[in-house]
């Protein structure tokens, strides 16, 4: 007899509640969102509507992604609950062909839209790296972007870098108080208010943080209601043959990054992610990018702040995060709306950050508790000179600094740190099982995660202070 179970990734949920749900994660990665275009629209010195254009765009160009990732179109989309965004890894390289006399903001769309058109094509190879991530590794890289991540929710809870008022008690408070009520709603709250406890406790903050005359309405008031998204905006683009191989670096440093989200959201909503699945979601990062260069955004990649949200609430419909790509497209045509919601103050976000955050790294270590640490004593080798790798650009952003720029991309993302290391040494020491061993040692890995792991707490990503984080980061790098 045939079961009609439907898994919880497919679990179609009431219309109110995929609408709520959706708005928590697009809060949750909404800082993160606006952050890259801000950054090099203020790099590039273009005029502040043509900044405001490139916000509309990006959140436009992300709700897309996000659509094709979770509900698949041909052979694109992982259909997990995931969110697109652009990534940070690809700062640095454009500012630097944005900022030089020769190029400028067309050669950005140019590369952007080469590389996306590559990593499509080379999605199927970097798949079969499946096999040299066991879950010594997956839990490694896991691992470390919960740690990562954790430095943007400290530095949110003080009032975001650069704020001059940084570390205001009155922003540390707010903080405290924002994550005392996420764990007072995860703890005593029932069913659906349990799953949006993270929204509750960012909209309560933010109610707070209004009385306090803290929340800074300004830009509300001067954005219009509607704004078209129209291709090209800025002219027709240019392929610089250098720029190009730039991006195409990056590209690579993103697939890896997603190689790991994947493996962490597979494991979190109980459906592990084999090589079909991978290439599928590493197609998208391809195709998000080559839209985004089309509608005069940026490369793409998923959001690793929407992870730990997962593990918060427990959700795992993967309609939850369609809704969120709804939700950006709209914000992306109505910038009104969207300046309602970045007026959220960032120490508001930083209770949620920290939860969050948390809740990545957990779910790393989670996974690192089925590895033989006993009968196999290297496994604590790679752990541990992987994560020491993999946190040096959070702890000394400088570390590499007289390094030749060009290395920026690589050497300034911990995640691919930690991930090259943990995969040599586990090659040096384990050697490489076959590819069927080791999907079957992640699923092993990944079905002992219960997803409903509430006991555990929430996840949330970069903001205002991440554009500010990143200026002083890459600014040694170009």
């Amino acid at each position: 007899m045939q079961s009609n179970t439907v898994h919880p990734c497919d679990e179609r949920l009431p219309a109110g509640q995929l609408l709520t749900l959706g708005i928590q994660h697009v809060l949750v990665m909404y800082a993160g969102a606006v952050a890259v275009p801000l950054i090099i629209g203020s790099a590039l010195k273009l005029p502040k509507d043509q900044i405001a254009f490139l916000i509309s765009a990006d959140l436009f160009s992300c709700g897309i992604a996000t659509l094709i990732q979770t509900l698949g179109l041909w052979i694109f989309g992982i259909r997990l609950p995931v969110i697109m965004g652009c990534t940070f890894a690809a700062v640095g390289p454009m500012i630097a062909i944005g900022t030089n006399p020769s190029l400028g903001i067309l050669d950005i769309f140019g590369s952007t839209i080469a590389a996306g058109i590559v990593g499509i094509l080379l999605a199927p190879a970097i798949g079969k790296l499946l096999r040299f991530f066991p879950p010594v590794v997956v839990g490694v890289v896991i691992s470390v972007i919960g740690l990562s991540l954790m430095e943007v929710g400290i530095n949110w809870a003080a009032g975001g870098v650069g704020n001059p008022d940084y570390g205001n008690p009155v922003y540390l408070g707010l903080s405290f108080v924002v994550l005392m009520l996420i764990l007072l709603i995860n703890k005593f709250g029932k069913g659906f208010v349990a799953n949006i406890s993270v929204l509750l406790g960012i909209v309560a903050g933010f109610v707070i943080a209004a009385l306090l005359g803290r929340v800074n309405m300004e830009g509300v008031t001067a954005a219009p209601w509607v704004g078209f998204v129209m291709p090209f905006h800025f002219g027709l683009p240019h392929f610089d043959p250098l720029s190009i191989a730039t991006m195409v670096t990056v590209m690579f440093v993103t697939f890896i990054e997603s190689t790991g989200m994947f493996l962490a959201v597979g494991d979190m909503v109980d459906r592990p992610v084999d090589q079909k699945t991978l290439v599928r979601g590493l197609r998208v990062d391809g195709l998000g990018t080559l839209l985004g260069g089309i509608f005069n955004s940026f490369p793409h990649t998923s959001f690793s702040q929407n992870v730990g949200l997962i593990g918060v609430t427990g959700v795992k419909s993967r309609f939850v995060c369609a809704m969120g790509g709804v939700i950006l497209v709209l914000l992306g045509l109505f910038p009104k709306m969207a300046q309602v919601v970045a007026s959220v103050p960032a120490f508001v976000l930083g209770g949620a950050g920290i939860v969050m955050f948390g809740m990545v790294a957990a779910n790393g270590i989670k996974v690192l508790s089925k590895v033989d640490f006993v009968k196999n004593h290297h496994n604590l080798f790679i752990v541990a000179v992987s994560v020491g790798l993999g946190l040096v650009p959070v702890v000394s952003p400088q570390f590499f600094s007289k390094l030749p720029p060009a290395l920026s991309p690589l050497l300034h993302s911990g995640i691919l740190l930690a991930a090259v290391s943990a995969v040599v040494l586990n090659l040096i020491f384990n050697g490489v099982k076959g590819e069927r061993a080791a999907k079957n040692a992640i699923r092993r890995a990944g079905r002992d995660f219960d997803g409903r792991a509430q006991a555990e707490l929430p996840s949330r990503d970069d903001s205002l202070q991440m554009t500010n984080d990143f200026e002083a980061r890459p600014a040694d790098a170009h």
